[in-house]
């Protein structure tokens, strides 16, 4: 059920003392603020442990605008976001405490959104808190982050567990790379433009890349991730879900279930990865010391100091087909990794080669047309094309040109928002398109699943790569044997 924009809602922000709500939540709802898309009555609830005021959680959220907008503090906006705020001190664990947020929220007359800003262990409790105190009516929503488990196993228990007090159309599950406004574009792009959307299968692509690169380390998580790896904490959602929309077919129309419902056919082509193909189908890396941006940094096992024996992979490359009649012989090359030498996220389709070279005197081979689809940093879409050199010579000498569309050039005036601003006011107005369903969730664990498996039984060995570089030597080779190259940045 889609509810309209004007109506009032109010906002519970479970862990708002945390990483994420100081980081990410609060400053995407100032800015939504700023842009006038919260209701004048909304109210902005924060849920934490501590014995605090109003005042005191207003300070605190100040604070940390200040630290991660990168802009001055609007006094105007700042003085209608700040009436908003209001803090509830609870402990998940003692399910009386929930009865002093039902006192706050007004559910006659507005809709509550509850956003489970912490760990999954907390979700089951945070749940029964809610509905013991009668504040998961049909109209109540609930926003929960990844990870959503550590397998398939897991994930059907979490799933369960709230779903046992919310519908399957309450629950929001977030991917943020599904609210940035690159990945938003790739449905218009493939589906807007006759030049892409006749050409989009295997009888023109030869294959595609997506290449998510950290240039960061592990900083402050280092125990989480320790126990989590690449595989589960980016492939499993981020590139998967990139995957799907890069390669789902037409939709009937742009509903959520209609493009959601593409997406899950896809997951459920997958191919396999088993003990029979693994070795030649992905590549695990953990990165030593080396130098970022000129300067010497730690090896994943100094990174805290404690655990010297970490077998857990901060590089993962993986070849990948789909068994479908439009993608049937193309491979997909998806590459993800800590300590790289920059930061940038991409998708590369490499259309197929020109059959007949008419240009041979003058040139060899002929450059396979590009589209490139820059994710992070400087968004925007290349097309690199072969064209002929200006002259008066006979010879039709050919260069690689590169057509290119920068979105902060073509959109000056256009604030491009962030991840969470999207996502934010989408679950306000009930929109779950860039949310994943439950069914996509358990489509991606079962896959990854037997990868791990697999690894397991193969007891694949982890390759080691300098920090500043492109990874493991063996994932460059993984895509060479096929006769091709990762794209160049």
């Amino acid at each position: 059920m889609v509810i309209k924009k004007k109506l009032a809602y109010d906002l519970v922000i479970f862990g708002t003392k945390g990483d994420l709500a100081r980081r990410k939540l609060l400053p995407s709802l100032y800015k939504l603020e700023k842009l006038k898309k919260l209701h004048k009555n909304t109210k902005i609830i924060g849920v934490g442990r501590a014995n605090w005021d109003k005042n005191t959680y207003i300070k605190m959220v100040k604070k940390n605008l200040k630290k991660f907008i990168n802009e001055e503090i609007n006094i105007i906006f700042w003085k209608k976001f700040c009436k908003k705020l209001i803090f509830c001190n609870i402990d998940v664990n003692y399910i009386e405490n929930f009865l002093k947020l039902k006192k706050i929220l007004d559910q006659k007359n507005k809709i509550t959104i509850n956003y489970l800003a912490m760990p999954p262990n907390t979700f089951e409790l945070i749940c029964k808190g809610l509905a013991k105190a009668k504040l998961n009516l049909p109209s109540s929503r609930i926003v929960i982050e990844k990870p959503i488990g550590e397998s398939l196993k897991t994930s059907k228990d979490i799933n369960n567990k709230v779903g046992k007090y919310f519908k399957e159309s309450q629950i929001f599950r977030i991917d943020h790379y599904l609210g940035k406004e690159t990945i938003l574009n790739l449905l218009s792009l493939r589906f807007s433009n006759f030049l892409f959307m006749n050409n989009w299968s295997n009888k023109n692509i030869d294959h595609i890349q997506i290449t998510i690169a950290e240039n960061i380390g592990i900083k402050g998580r280092w125990n989480y991730f320790n126990k989590t790896g690449q595989i589960k904490d980016m492939v499993q959602n981020h590139l998967l879900q990139i995957l799907t929309i890069i390669t789902m077919s037409i939709p009937i129309n742009l509903s959520s279930d209609n493009i959601r419902n593409e997406k899950v056919k896809i997951l459920k082509s997958l191919k396999p990865i088993n003990i029979k193909n693994i070795k030649k189908k992905i590549v695990l890396g953990q990165y030593t010391k080396g130098y970022i941006d000129r300067k010497l940094v730690n090896s994943y096992l100094k990174e805290n100091n404690l655990n010297e024996t970490s077998k857990t992979e901060t590089f993962v490359c993986i070849k990948v087909n789909i068994e479908n009649w439009k993608w049937k012989g193309v491979p997909f090359y998806l590459r993800t990794g800590k300590r790289l030498p920059i930061k940038y996220s991409e998708i590369v389709i490499f259309f197929k080669k020109i059959p007949i070279n008419l240009f041979k005197n003058s040139c060899n081979v002929i450059p396979q047309n590009k589209l490139i689809i820059r994710l992070q940093p400087n968004e925007g879409i290349d097309i690199k094309i072969n064209n002929k050199i200006p002259g008066l010579t006979s010879k039709f000498n050919l260069k690689e040109i590169l057509l290119t569309s920068n979105y902060s050039e073509e959109f000056k005036k256009i604030d491009i928002p962030d991840a969470y601003e999207r996502l934010l006011l989408d679950s306000m107005i009930g929109k779950q398109t860039l949310f994943v369903r439950r069914d996509e969730i358990e489509a991606s664990w079962k896959w990854i699943d037997k990868i791990i498996k697999s690894l397991k039984k193969k007891n694949q060995k982890i390759k080691i790569y300098p920090a500043g570089t492109w990874g493991p030597k063996e994932s460059i080779d993984l895509i060479q044997r096929d006769g091709r190259n990762w794209n160049i940045y």
